[in-house]
Formats: C-alpha cells, structure tokens, sequence
C-alpha cells in the first residue's frame, strides 16, 4: 500500500504520550509513512530513558535546551542544532539536560510508537513496577539494560 501525504498542522498534532515525564508526540507512524516514524519530544531536566537498545535506528535533532547522551561509549552533551544517530542494536540513553529540552526524533522500522502508546497506556509513572515496564518494552524488540551492580 503506498501511503497518502500528509501534513500535520501544530493544532492538529494527537494528545503527547506521557512516558516517564517527559512528553513525546507521534507526528508519523509507520502506518503514516510506509516505514519509519517521527516524534516530537521534550521534557524537563533529568527525564529520559536508560541505557536500552532495539532493533530499530534512532536519531534525533536538538531544537532546544540540551540533551546528555551515550551512544556506546561516546557521550556527549547535544545542544540546538545537534543530530544523534543511533544505529539499531546500539546500547544508548538520553537525559534533557539543565532546564530540560525539545527534540524532534525520527526511527524506522516502525515499532516505538506502538511502544510508546503501551508504555503512557500504562501510566502509573509516580511509582512504576520496573519488571512489568522492561516486559513491555521486550514486546515491541526494545532491551533495557540492567544497571550495573556495584
């Protein structure tokens, strides 16, 4: 099926999923699109996953604030105009950094939008239950790695 165009006006943009405090929209779906996915995402400071890798790639542009980040073993501070590329199966995580942050993401393969409407499906992000999280994050190819015991 080939897809239709689309255009998303900032008035029509769907409701931001609420993913462990920070907020993520989906702009296009892979339904949308045919393959990859975009997202708009911000947060206030310290919000933002894990160390965690899936099979998907993953990038994303600063458009303000700052971003800490770690793709592997590079870690660097992203500030506006700053791109991320995540390769699938790359270990990576991200926090928005001081006084918090707007980025635009984009992926492929087209299973983190149904991954993150599972997740703010979920809620329940004052007190989440950790095993019940990573067993939903496997179901959509996401692995979320363990923090180092020490």
């Amino acid at each position: 099926m080939t897809p239709s165009p689309l255009i998303v006006a900032l008035e029509d943009r769907p409701r931001a999923l609420d993913i462990a405090g920070f907020a993520i929209t989906v702009l296009a779906s892979s339904e949308q699109t045919g393959g990859y996915e975009i997202f708009h995402m911000s947060g206030p400071e310290g919000t933002g996953p894990g160390p965690h890798f899936h099979p998907w790639d993953e990038s994303f542009l600063i458009l303000s604030g700052s971003l800490a980040c770690g793709v592997g073993d590079t870690e660097t501070l992203a500030l506006p105009g700053t791109l991320v590329h995540v390769p699938g199966g790359s270990v990576h995580w991200f926090k928005f950094g001081k006084d918090g942050g707007v980025m635009m993401s984009m992926t492929s393969l087209g299973n983190a939008s149904k991954m993150f409407t599972d997740f703010d499906r979920e809620g329940s992000w004052d007190n989440p239950d950790r095993a019940k999280l990573i067993a939903l994050a496997a179901k959509h190819g996401q692995v979320v790695v363990p923090p180092e015991a020490g």
